[in-house]
């Protein structure tokens, strides 16, 4: 492949990666306590939109993960065809493959508190677990199959998880019950699961069945990461993106009818939705950012982008708070009501500033 045919960096990526951690690192908390201290009703609404419902259901924030896995599939097609530009072969693309799935889940067992060795408590999924398996069936399936293989495999296993819950029966309520005391996902996870689950207490928010419907969200995001590497006009690909994005969306609520959308069970229908969202995401950034050229705005969102795993796994570990009560620390305590979206602004800051000198100096953590 020569100099000119060699696959551009996509910038959208990256500050789409950016954008969705921003509400991860701190985005929330800060925009709630704003919306508290406004206090108006349309306010309240908002604030509502930064939590999960309590069981089905469908809030802003419920894309945030799905959209995060639908990018981990977006940069696939590119990093493999860099590996093979390198000149690498299929076994050291599929070592590769092995030792960041090991690093992703270890490092989600020990922000999860590995090292308190406290065994009976602790808690085996997560959200790094899940980007650990899904990456690792995902990478299997684009290595093996072409394009119209990943997406046979991407709606088989959504019809697949689909059919389980209808026909697989739980003791004491049957089959294709989605409440949170008698499904099936929750079920499994009461029999095979060790240590403490989140974030309902029948069951793991991230358990063990969940994770196979959450793939489709990693190769759906494979698919479009292909469409942007097509040799073809840069309109060919925007009307892709819509087209798709809202069929999927609608599917998904006409399925919603029989089949609620619900993040904690990980169903077909808010699979088919975030896909669907995560399409039109990606749309919107690419073209303000790669085809109109606006990147500057967008500039932030890349900085977490770079080094989001980075930042997820430190803020589990490190208050920064800390550090932001040094330079305010005779100012927020003076705001009134002020002084905690102001505190959680700061400590957003802080977090950025930190990401920004790593960025700075060139360093982000690869696994």
């Amino acid at each position: 492949m020569t100099e000119k045919q060699k696959p551009a960096r996509i910038l959208s990526i990256d500050a789409l990666r950016g954008f969705d951690m921003f509400w991860i690192t701190g985005g929330d908390v800060f925009f709630v306590t704003l919306f508290a201290f406004i206090g108006t009703p349309f306010c309240e609404k908002l604030a509502l939109q930064l939590d999960h419902p309590a069981w089905s259901g469908f809030h802003f924030y419920d894309l945030i993960f799905p959209l995060f896995l639908f990018i981990v599939g977006l940069s696939m097609p590119f990093s493999i065809t860099r590996r093979m530009e390198r000149g690498s072969s299929r076994k050291d693309i599929y070592k590769h493959i092995f030792r960041r799935t090991i690093i992703l889940y270890l490092l989600g067992m020990v922000y999860n508190g590995l090292f308190h060795f406290n065994f009976e408590t602790l808690r085996y999924t997560g959200v790094l677990h899940r980007i650990a398996f899904t990456y690792f069936f995902a990478s299997l399936i684009v290595m093996n199959y072409k394009q119209k293989g990943q997406l046979f495999w991407a709606v088989t296993i959504t019809l697949a998880y689909w059919l389980v819950l209808l026909k697989v029966s739980v003791p004491g309520f049957g089959a294709y019950h989605l409440t949170p005391e008698g499904n099936l996902a929750g079920f499994i996870d009461r029999k095979f699961l060790p240590g403490s689950f989140c974030c309902y207490k029948f069951g793991d928010n991230e358990g063990i069945l969940t994770n196979f419907p959450a793939i489709v969200n990693v190769l759906a995001g494979v698919l479009a990461g292909y469409r942007l590497l097509k040799p073809e006009p840069e309109k060919k690909k925007i009307i892709f993106f819509i087209v798709s994005g809202v069929i999927l969306i609608i599917i998904a609520l006409l399925w919603n009818m029989i089949y609620p959308i619900n993040k904690y069970l990980w169903t077909g229908s808010y699979v088919s939705l975030t896909c669907g969202l995560s399409m039109l995401a990606i749309c919107l950034f690419y073209w303000l950012i790669d085809v109109r050229g606006y990147t500057r705005w967008a500039f932030p969102f890349t900085v977490i982008g770079m080094n989001c795993i980075t930042i997820y796994v430190l803020q589990g570990f490190f208050d920064f708070g800390v550090i932001a009560k040094i330079f305010i620390h005779g100012v927020y305590t003076k705001m009134g009501a002020f002084q905690f979206p102001f505190y959680e602004f700061c400590v957003l800051a802080t977090k950025w500033l930190f990401l920004y000198f790593l960025y700075r100096q060139r360093l982000f953590l690869k696994v």
